[in-house]
């Protein structure tokens, strides 16, 4: 079956989000453009590492290539709900982030979750000789949404899934772990249930 590119350079939108309550929540990147929307979704260390990892490449670029950082954006902060309809396209197995020097922007490429791919429970690495790398090379053969942005729309992102991070459970102020609203089990208190 042939693979779908989902291909926005740039989006008119581009943002993490999440459907359901937290505890239960879905999270997603979306990206909106030519009449198009797509949604993908991913967990939600994927999207604290994402972010993390976009901060790290605007200030790599900063310094390697003198690109100037974004200040403050000066538009009021994007906190709509995703738009909908919210359709799955696929879920998000690898992320991949380049820096395009010739144009100044961040290229980010969400890849779905490669099911064909095998691997060696024993050693959690792909079956097959051993004298090939640990990691498994990526696929052309699967999906894939790819986003190209202006640091400044960079900067808007990151700041947008820091609020979707944060918005979910609070955590326990002794483990850190969320807290649902009937408490949990704490580790810290050896098991006793914690409000």
């Amino acid at each position: 079956m042939a693979h779908q590119v989902f291909s926005f350079e740039p989006p008119e939108r581009f943002v993490a989000g999440t459907v359901g309550p937290p505890g239960e929540r879905t999270f997603y990147l979306q990206a909106r453009g030519g009449g198009r929307l797509v949604s993908v979704v991913l967990e939600k260390v994927q999207v604290t590492l994402l972010a993390e990892k976009l901060e790290e490449l605007l200030a790599e670029a900063h310094q390697r290539f003198n690109l100037e950082l974004p200040g403050p954006s000066q538009d009021p902060p994007d906190n709509e709900p995703l738009e909908t309809p919210v359709d799955e396209e696929f879920r998000v197995g690898t992320l991949g982030l380049a820096f395009d020097v010739e144009n100044n922007t961040i290229i980010i490429e969400a890849i779905a979750v490669d099911e064909t791919a095998e691997f060696d429970t024993e050693t959690d690495t792909p079956s097959g000789d051993d004298d090939e790398a640990a990691v498994p090379s990526i696929s052309d053969d699967l999906d894939r949404l790819r986003v190209r942005l202006t640091p400044a729309a960079v900067r808007d992102f990151i700041d947008r899934a820091k609020r979707v991070i944060s918005a979910g459970r609070p955590p326990c102020p002794l483990c850190g772990q969320p807290l649902d609203a009937s408490g949990h089990l704490c580790p810290r208190h050896n098991g006793y249930h914690r409000r």
